[in-house]
């Protein structure tokens, strides 16, 4: 188990997961070979590579169906508290096409032999979600070629992440985050944990640190809140975890996140109701995008 603190500087970068909008990438699946690796990581990698997200569906383009897509789009920017929730909803529907991102769950083997998988606290330093807990991974930018490149470059600038050390098996359903960013998380597995060195990047990253994947299934130091948005009602999951002397909240999305991976990883449902909302989506967004 690793643990990093550095002392901030006076300038901090706020190019955070919450707050990314750049144009979608096309994604394509990529991954790398390798020899060595305990023979549980290498079955779970073959396991993990034969697990197929469900296909993206597309919505009728007939009037009624764009009408209805539009006016959920306007109550969308409404309940998120942009600037434009006071203006007309526009015609065009290509405004509310969510902007993409991706985010890597690294998974490896503890010293004890569970699951475990890398996460981040964000700068306290950063004008918006200072202080959260989160996965590394960030916008996607123009050059990248698929949510891999996504993934494991934004986790080697953030804290280090050689991307050769990882090995990625799959990709889970986008998820889409309250300021309409599309998420695409990525399983990937790094065979050998000594060789990976954490160096948080300290404009955006404090602290580097890892967490048993299992724990995101069990019903043990875990709350839930309810909620309700466009009429659904739904849970945020909190999950207190203490490493050390040191004691974090894993929510919201990363959340979210990390109960769909552990569920797809252990290939059974978390002990506890999850009860993910089912809202009508722009038109541009897949059915399987969830809001966590």
């Amino acid at each position: 188990m690793f643990l990093l603190h550095r002392r901030l500087p006076s300038f901090a970068r706020t190019t955070l997961l919450y707050n990314l909008m750049e144009p979608a990438v096309t994604t394509t699946t990529t991954t790398s070979s390798f020899v060595d690796g305990s023979s549980r990581l290498s079955a779970l990698a073959q396991q993990l590579r034969r697990y197929k997200p469900p296909p993206s569906s597309s919505f009728d383009d007939d009037a009624e169906e764009t009408q209805a897509n539009q006016e959920t789009a306007g109550k969308v920017v409404s309940q998120v508290g942009f600037q434009e929730s006071i203006a007309p909803i526009p015609k065009d529907p290509e405004r509310f096409k969510p902007k993409r991102a991706a985010v890597l769950i690294c998974i490896f083997e503890g010293d004890g032999g569970d699951l475990r998988v890398i996460l981040t606290k964000r700068s306290s330093r950063l004008s918006t979600h200072s202080g959260e807990v989160s996965l590394p991974g960030g916008k996607a930018e123009e050059d990248d070629k698929d949510d891999w490149m996504t993934a494991t470059r934004e986790a080697e600038e953030e804290i280090g992440l050689d991307p050769s050390l990882v090995d990625v098996v799959t990709y889970l359903e986008p998820f889409l985050s309250k300021h309409l960013l599309r998420v695409i998380p990525v399983i990937g597995i790094l065979r050998d944990k000594n060789k990976f060195n954490p160096i948080p990047n300290p404009g955006e990253v404090e602290a580097v640190f890892d967490a048993p994947l299992e724990m995101f299934l069990k019903d043990e130091n875990r709350r839930s809140e309810k909620r309700e948005w466009l009429g659904e009602k739904y849970l945020i999951h909190y999950f207190d975890y203490r490493t050390g002397d040191k004691d974090y909240m894993i929510w919201g999305l990363t959340a979210g996140i990390l109960i769909r991976a552990a569920s797809v990883t252990y290939q059974r449902p978390p002990a506890f109701i999850e009860q993910c909302p089912k809202f009508k989506y722009p038109k541009m967004v897949d059915k399987h995008t969830y809001m966590p």
